[in-house]
């Protein structure tokens, strides 16, 4: 059985590094990135420099929840 999370290699501020998330994070990413006319790393690089704690994978989903809680109000009144 394939896992559902996919480990890929990034760099961010120069340096490379791996991010294991599930597929429809890294489509969600590569749309947020699309929209804000930045590379993929650029808002990898964004989540990275503000996040308070835990690991670069976590704060990438909580970033992605954020931003379509922020552009679709209604997911926010059913959660």
């Amino acid at each position: 059985m394939k896992s559902p999370v996919v480990k890929r290699s990034i760099v961010i501020a120069g340096h490379k590094t791996s991010v294991s998330l599930e597929d429809a994070f890294w489509d969600a990413l590569k749309h947020i990135a699309a929209e804000r006319k930045v590379t993929l790393s650029d808002v990898v690089q964004e989540v990275d420099q503000k996040r308070k704690q835990g690991n670069l994978s976590s704060a990438i989903r909580l970033f992605v929840l954020d931003h379509y809680r922020a552009h679709y109000p209604a997911a926010r009144a059913r959660s």
